[in-house]
């Protein structure tokens, strides 16, 4: 496989910076690769000297910054080593101390400065070299195990011009076409990253899905990433080379993923990393082996009250994938299944907070469709841009018009007295240990905890649940820890993304009652305040426990003077989740009833209607007098005529 080097991953220029002890040959370097001759008097620092496009076959300028290492300069030489793209570290090869200086000051120091960038190490003068000197790999051997930052070593002479022009192409090369992203210089292996990037890559490119590179997919790819196919003689080579060290890395239908990658290992073990960087360059990769910003919509323009959600054509295609992972036909995805789903992204995106455990799961671990669609609809509603490149990751064929649509403004539900939303919203508010988190887990089908753990920061939960008529929604709770509520309303839009709070309290705690009843009038004001108003439900946890004195005509009347509906009554522990799931579904259906109204809102709604009714009335009285001056000006007209 030939390389390409006009693929060097959108890069303008490198910028170069050689450091190094005093009279270790930087300067003499520097022109040397630059007029190709060794100059007779060399200033003590060099000015910027910039090697052009053509110098080298990746086209890329070098720009070359010379340094002092006197303790005047030190301040100089920072900030040139922390602009710089790759670091030349010399030494020179007739002065040992200098070489010492390598490990005891030069290359901690950049270390210390968190410099970190490839460091090409170069023993200059290697005319003057002692023959009896240990070998270069001998002596850089121990050094390049404790600096794994050493991208590579050269002795060069700029008086003999021996491998002076190397030096800075193996600069340049460790900037466009990295080691660290790639390998694994201590395990001798590919990086996991860089596998799932050539794996996917291999799965696109295995057009009949037989699990092999057929010969004339294999021309097709090299085609694809270097311009030129491949001569049959060629093919029969690349996979003989693969048989020879690997025999599963071949097959009767042609390269295998395993040979594949071991092709590629094989490259960057002989230091053709291009090659590699080729490939996943021409299949959208950047530098940090995630597919490019380019290709992916960084942001979706929509209101704050608006929220995106899948399509039903990503829908559909979600539930192949599913189907197709679900080997053992279990209708669950167990997490070897699903780590296999999600082998072609840079990692599982479920693995971590907020996506870890927020969807229902049997008790092997494994996820229902249900669920797998629940994590789906969450990591959209919280991640579009995310959820996107992750489709793309498992091989979604369309775009992002296709995948995703922006929903109506909430302001505009409220008006219409009616949500088209698919996924809801709801905010979980509450005292701590009145039970927000055991309502989250019996969203999820999780058993009733015989220990409480507080939440200590927000957490989300989402499911499926089924409406009077077959028409599902997907329900995500979001926990709001009590410590968190004054951060959450400190923003004004926070609640645009809300389409219903839930404020659970615990029945039989009286302080409990106080905190959640205080909670809904924060967020009730809050809503009124900025514009976003949600509907609000109250939900009366541990329902199996004594209530407290007076508990249900304290909350029946809250309910009331506020307008909402009076407190759903729950107990976790029992089962008895009175369909309250369904119903915070229903009420966020109808986004115009629920709606608390504060002594304060009511305040300003009779204010402004005693303003509107003035108003009214002053245009009114001005209507009848302008109507009036009219009539005598009339009348006054006429009697004029008349006399």
């Amino acid at each position: 496989m030939a390389t390409n080097p006009a693929t060097v991953g959108g890069r303008t220029s490198v910028r170069v910076v050689v450091i190094g002890d005093p009279g270790t040959g930087k300067s003499s370097l520097i022109v040397s690769v630059a007029t190709e001759t060794f100059p007779e008097n060399v200033p003590h620092v060099m000015p910027p000297t910039r090697l052009p496009a053509d110098y080298y076959p990746d086209r890329v300028p070098i720009t070359i910054i010379d340094t002092s290492s006197s303790p005047e300069n030190k301040t100089k030489l920072i900030s040139e080593c922390q602009m710089a793209d790759a670091i030349v570290l010399t030494y020179a090869c007739d002065r040992p101390s200098t070489l010492d200086r390598l490990s005891t000051y030069w290359l901690p120091e950049l270390r210390r400065l968190e410099v970190k960038v490839p460091v090409i190490v170069v023993g200059c003068k290697l005319d003057l070299r002692d023959e009896q000197q240990m070998s270069l790999e001998q002596i850089m051997s121990p050094i390049m195990q404790q600096f794994r930052e050493i991208e590579t070593c050269i002795e060069c002479s700029a008086l003999r011009q021996i491998q002076v022009p190397e030096v800075f192409y193996y600069a340049q090369k460790a900037v466009l076409h990295p080691t660290a992203p790639l390998f694994d210089q201590e395990m001798q292996s590919l990086k996991p990253r860089c596998v799932r990037a050539l794996k996917r890559i291999f799965i696109l490119c295995d057009h009949d899905r037989d699990g092999a590179l057929s010969d004339s997919e294999l021309n097709e790819f090299q085609v694809r990433c270097f311009n030129s196919p491949l001569q049959p003689i060629e093919i029969v080579g690349v996979k003989k080379v693969v048989q020879e060290k690997m025999p599963e890395g071949v097959n009767e239908h042609g390269l295998t993923l395993t040979g594949f990658l071991f092709l590629h290992a094989l490259f960057i073990e002989k230091g053709r990393l291009e090659t590699t960087w080729t490939v996943l360059r021409k299949f959208g990769y950047d530098n940090d082996i995630k597919l490019r910003d380019d290709l992916l919509p960084l942001a979706f323009k929509r209101a704050p009250d608006q929220s995106v959600e899948l399509t039903n054509e990503a829908v559909e295609f979600l539930k192949g994938i599913f189907f197709m992972f679900d080997i053992d036909k279990d209708g669950a995805l167990q997490p070897a299944e699903l780590d296999d789903l999600f082998s072609t992204a840079p990692e599982s995106p479920w693995s971590e907070a907020p996506y870890k455990d927020a969807a229902e799961k049997n008790v092997l671990g494994g996820l229902s469709l249900e669920g797998f669609l629940s994590e789906w609809a969450l990591m959209t509603l919280l991640d579009p841009a995310g959820s996107l490149a992750n489709l793309i990751y498992i091989g979604y064929p369309g775009d992002a018009a296709s995948a995703f649509h922006i929903t109506r403004k909430r302001r505009l539900d409220r008006k219409r007295q009616q949500s088209q939303r698919n996924v809801i919203q709801c905010f979980v508010f509450g005292p701590k240990n009145a039970g927000k988190s055991a309502l989250l887990n019996a969203l999820v089908g999780r058993t009733f905890p015989e220990k409480d753990t507080p939440t200590t920061s927000e957490r989300f939960a989402a499911n499926i649940v089924e409406l009077p008529g077959g028409i599902k929604k997907t329900l995500v709770m979001r926990e709001v820890p009590e410590d968190e509520v004054k951060m959450v309303l400190s923003n004004k839009e926070s609640l645009a993304a809300c389409d219903i709070a839930v404020f659970v309290h615990d029945s039989s705690d009286e302080i409990s009652w106080r905190k959640a009843k205080d909670l809904l009038v924060q967020v009730a004001s809050h809503g009124e305040n900025t514009g976003f108003e949600v509907p609000c439900l109250i939900v009366s946890a541990k329902d199996d426990l004594d209530p407290y004195p007076l508990a249900i005509q304290d909350s029946t009347r809250v309910s009331q003077d506020m307008g909402i509906e009076t407190p759903i009554p729950i107990s976790i522990k029992l089962r008895d989740f009175n369909n309250v799931f369904l119903r915070i579904v229903t009420a966020a259906q109808h986004p115009h009833l629920s709606i608390p109204e504060t002594e304060a809102g009511r305040n300003r709604k009779h204010y402004r209607r005693l303003v509107n009714r003035s108003l009214m009335f002053v245009s009114v009285g001005a209507a009848v007098a302008v109507v009036g001056l009219a009539a005598y000006r009339v009348y006054a007209a006429r009697k004029n005529t008349s006399t």
